[in-house]
């Protein structure tokens, strides 16, 4: 939630600092928070963003980025980020906390979107999202 509200705070806003917006988001729930992994997410959307859309339009063609409203692209980067190159988190936790976020945040529909555009991109990258899990699995057995 905290990534999520960092980058749409910064899209929004164009010309905040990154490190004030998140430094003051992480602040503001810092019980609840692990900033590193906010910082992970931040980072990680960030130098990605334009691949990260170019996958939600190859996935919903019929859905432009622009016609997406900017909290569903958020939580899509977000999820997609998560799905493709963090490795400790199981897809089907990326995908729930995706689709939460969307019920919580999004319009009326947003769940419904995310979810769907969310399962049409696991489908479309699940070898690399297995490989990438059983990699971690792998790595975590071994230590």
């Amino acid at each position: 939630m905290i990534a999520m509200q960092t980058l749409y705070e910064l899209d929004f806003r164009a010309g905040s600092e990154k490190d004030d917006v998140m430094d003051r988001n992480i602040s503001e729930y810092e019980e609840k928070c692990e900033s590193e992994f906010v910082d992970l997410l931040v980072e990680g959307v960030s130098k990605i963003k334009d691949e990260l859309e170019q996958i939600v339009t190859e996935s919903a063609p019929e859905w432009p980025m622009d016609q997406i409203s900017l909290i569903d692209r958020e939580i899509l980067r977000i999820a997609i980020y998560e799905l493709l190159y963090v490795n400790d988190i199981p897809p089907k936790v990326s995908i729930n906390e995706a689709v939460e976020l969307a019920k919580q945040f999004g319009g009326e529909n947003s769940s419904k979107f995310v979810n769907g555009v969310l399962g049409t991109i696991y489908r479309k990258y699940e070898t690399q999202i297995l490989s990438k899990v059983q990699s971690e699995t792998a790595t975590q057995e071994h230590s």
